[in-house]
């Protein structure tokens, strides 16, 4: 049967082998280097109190945490627009989004993670780290005695999107030609075939219990539209952008 390649996306992967807490972002030599120093700029908002960050190693797992938000790959479009062109991402390491507020509310909607993190996330599965990947771990404080609502979470994942942004940056710098890994993905028609649509119910309730779609970069936060702004009406989306990272799951 005849085909038409409708988009092209390629995704190359460089393997981090070690996560290093520093005064200035960097990624060089397989090791990522994270500005602890960069957390003051975020107290910027209002609604953040307090911010760190910490690395957890392989075989460090049994430590108490806030409820998890979010595990986070690290990637940034080196080319084209997400769905197509090219997409530098980081193995090896993922960041870890944990939050509470001052009043000791943690931030979810649904059932709570905080507790011992070995017992509290599965490694190895889909959407978590593996059991020798590198955990960077950003901890939230939001402000304390406000409702909750979207605005609190949201202010976490802003916060801790703004640091994976300076990686984004240091990672878009990388030469193409180091990367670990190069894997290629096409969006096709093919004439005669069968039309197939997969369909994904998402949450779209209210504060953790939301998603993103449309954001900037890759698995992003900034640029990205509220499925509950939408009013969760249906959207259209291509094999490779939903493979890109277009849509962020935020429960």
């Amino acid at each position: 049967m005849e085909t038409i390649d409708l988009r092209r996306l390629v995704i190359r992967a460089f393997h981090v082998k070690d996560v290093v807490l520093s005064d200035k972002f960097s990624f060089s030599n397989n090791i990522l280097t994270i500005n602890k120093e960069f957390i003051n700029d975020l107290l910027d908002d209002p609604l953040i109190v307090k911010v760190t960050i910490d690395v957890i190693r392989p075989g460090q797992h049994d430590r108490e945490i806030n409820t998890i938000m979010d595990i986070i790959p690290m990637s940034v479009k080196a080319l084209g627009s997400l769905g197509e062109g090219i997409t530098f991402t980081l193995t090896g390491a993922y960041v870890m989004l944990t939050g509470v507020d001052e009043d000791g509310r943690q931030m979810y909607e649904f059932g709570s993670s905080e507790g011992i993190l070995s017992e509290q996330m599965k490694l190895g599965k889909a959407g978590t780290p593996g059991e020798d990947d590198l955990i960077i771990h950003v901890d939230v404080l939001v402000k304390g005695g406000l409702p909750y609502s979207r605005e609190l979470p949201m202010a976490a994942f802003s916060a801790c999107d703004r640091i994976i942004q300076e990686v984004r940056l240091e990672l878009k710098k990388q030469d193409a030609k180091n990367a670990d890994e190069v894997h290629e993905f096409y969006d096709r028609i093919v004439k005669g075939g069968n039309r197939v649509a997969i369909v994904k119910q998402v949450a779209g309730q209210g504060a953790m219990y939301d998603n993103l779609l449309f954001p900037n970069e890759p698995s992003g936060y900034e640029g990205g539209v509220s499925i509950i702004d939408l009013a969760n009406m249906p959207v259209v989306l291509s094999p490779n952008e939903y493979r890109d990272g277009i849509l962020r799951s935020m429960v």
